[in-house]
């Protein structure tokens, strides 16, 4: 996927993630939109910073990167939506376009992907792009309401008494 396609996914998932967060539509819908726009946009072109340096879709196209990315919340308290570009950047790369990521880099170079994608500078690149981004919102919805509270981590009911009865 080349970077239109990056922002226009985290601009989509910004907008779509919104109404999954605060479906009221009035004032506070669109404050979330301006809360989530930012770190998911710039969430999802941090990956290809790595062409500046590093080998492109492998340095920090990582299930390493990733994890830290996801880690940064929970030890700074900020950063918290990144992620969602990050994996969505992943997500894009792996099913979106011809190449793949090297998810386990640097232990491996083999990059991985679907048979499915198309090359960036396809006609089809953006019409696939819209298709991810809505499986990707509904993916996001089904966490939202049944496995934890994105705003704040907490587990649904449901999850929460998975948990507990978990032998420790």
């Amino acid at each position: 996927m080349n970077k239109k396609g990056h922002v226009l996914n985290a601009i989509l998932l910004s907008i779509g993630l919104g109404y999954v967060l605060q479906p009221s539509g009035d004032v506070e819908t669109f404050v979330t939109i301006a809360e989530l726009f930012v770190p998911i946009v710039l969430g999802a072109l941090f990956p290809d910073v790595d062409t500046a340096f590093g080998k492109h879709r492998k340095t920090l196209h990582s299930l390493p990167v990733l994890g830290v990315i996801l880690a940064y919340p929970i030890y700074f308290g900020n950063l918290q939506f990144v992620w969602i570009g990050v994996a969505t950047h992943y997500l894009l790369d792996v099913v979106g376009s011809k190449r793949g990521i090297a998810l386990f880099y640097p232990l491996s170079s083999t990059e991985y992907g679907l048979p499915v994608g198309v090359a960036t500078s396809s006609k089809w690149a953006d019409t696939f792009t819209v298709v991810i981004t809505l499986a990707e919102l509904a993916a996001l919805a089904l966490v939202q309401f049944f496995v934890v509270d994105l705003n704040t981590g907490t587990p649904r009911e449901a999850v929460g008494a998975l948990l507990t009865g978990l032998p420790v």
